[in-house]
């Protein structure tokens, strides 16, 4: 069974063995890996019979184009129902409106934008300025919305620049945050339509999500529109919201801590990892988040509180977003763990995964497998947290982290 979840994480078996040799014991051997392979199989052949396809005679390649036929019908009325909701053809705007009328908390711990504004007349972002045809700072921190700006410096500016500002987030206090809305930004005027072009080119973004402050900002689509991109760009700016919440509720539980700017540096550079003894393994926070959005039963208020509050463990099925709004979606409900092994290479059903690489065009030997493996990750370690043991152990990393008065703010 390890060699199957190996071959879909590429991972080396026996290492894979080695650490869920640890969760086993930890768990008290409820062989979670074992159940987890069986419903990744199972599930996968009910999916491809979906699809018409044979589950025991189907290639890598047959499956990759399906799945890239059925993304592209499924995208054109996943569009229009969007248009229509929206009141408007523009498909920018029609993603906005989807995403800020979303029935998902939206609620973070965020920059002020006048903290933002500060740090960007610290550190001129004189590449950003240039491009959108600004000839002053002051003028452009004027006409543009700072949280836009600050998206687009960290996609324009040089490796200085960036480490530069990420060196000045050490000095961040709490009251340097506030908790308000995840703020949804579609800027689009014609400055912002000749830099989208440049970015979309050169990164291959549409979407550009900051955790720091709270906003995901969706970039002018080119005239020539890839292949699925409001799937592509609607799943990505959904995604990017539980990553935005996952880390505003650690901030949140940080804000006690005298090293609080140097965790915002760690926030913002990558995913925030609890070491656990017990596991002898770094455990992700947002399994942490995810555990507790999933079996809310599990909250313990005397961990937790009055740092965050149960609703704040919030984390949304970004397939049952989209299912919400157009029915036909509902293929791709329970997709994000699941695929199949092709000469012991996976082929990913994952919606990003198979949006991303229709957007890119990307031939069947490029194929993208990342978000199918984060996904059976995260499961598999769901899985063992379900476990009193495991949870005990995750939950004494917590208490003494976090065992004091909140700052005021």
């Amino acid at each position: 069974m390890t060699r199957t979840l190996s071959d879909i994480l590429g991972t080396e078996e026996h290492l894979l063995q080695q650490g869920l040799k640890r969760l086993e014991s930890a768990s008290g051997h409820g062989s979670a890996d074992v159940r987890l392979t069986a419903d990744v199989l199972q599930s996968s052949q009910r999916k491809l019979k979906q699809l018409g396809l044979d589950p025991h005679d189907t290639t890598g390649q047959e499956l990759y184009a399906v799945l890239r036929q059925r993304l592209q019908d499924d995208d054109a009325r996943l569009l229009a129902a969007l248009q229509q909701s929206a009141g408007t053809t523009d498909i920018v705007a029609s993603i906005a409106y989807a995403l800020r009328t979303a029935e998902v908390a939206k609620g973070t711990f965020a920059l002020k934008s006048t903290v933002i504004k500060a740090l960007l007349k610290k550190h001129a972002p004189k590449q950003t300025m240039r491009q959108l045809g600004y000839r002053s700072l002051d003028s452009m921190l004027k006409h543009e919305q700072s949280a836009n700006l600050l998206a687009a410096a960290w996609l324009l500016e040089s490796l200085t620049w960036r480490k530069s500002l990420h060196e000045h987030y050490k000095r961040l206090k709490p009251a340097d945050f506030e908790s308000r809305e995840i703020a949804i930004l579609a800027p689009d005027s014609e400055r912002w339509q000749k830099l989208a072009s440049k970015l979309i080119e050169a990164h291959q973004h549409t979407v550009v999500a900051l955790k720091e402050s709270g906003t995901v900002v969706l970039l002018p689509l080119p005239a020539e529109m890839p292949e699925v991109v409001t799937t592509a760009t609607l799943a990505l700016a959904l995604h990017s919201m539980n990553e935005i919440r996952a880390a505003s509720t650690f901030l949140k539980l940080c804000q006690v801590k005298p090293d609080f700017g140097a965790i915002v540096q760690e926030v913002v550079a990558d995913e925030p990892q609890l070491a656990t003894e017990m596991l002898d393994q770094q455990v992700p926070w947002q399994i942490i988040q995810r555990y507790y959005a999933r079996f809310r039963e599990a909250f313990r208020s005397e961990v937790f509180e009055p740092h965050i509050q149960e609703p704040d463990l919030s984390w949304h099925s970004v397939e049952q977003v989209l299912e919400s709004i157009e029915p036909s979606m509902s293929f791709w409900q329970d997709t994000a763990h699941l695929g199949i092994i092709d000469d012991r290479q996976p082929v990913s059903m994952n919606l990003l995964d198979v949006a991303i690489a229709a957007c890119n065009h990307l031939p069947y030997e490029q194929r993208i497998v990342h978000y199918l493996r984060h996904s059976l990750q995260a499961e598999l370690l769901l899985k063992y947290l379900k476990h009193e043991n495991v949870e005990q152990a995750v939950l004494g990393q917590l208490e003494p982290a976090f065992a004091t008065e909140p700052v005021r703010i």
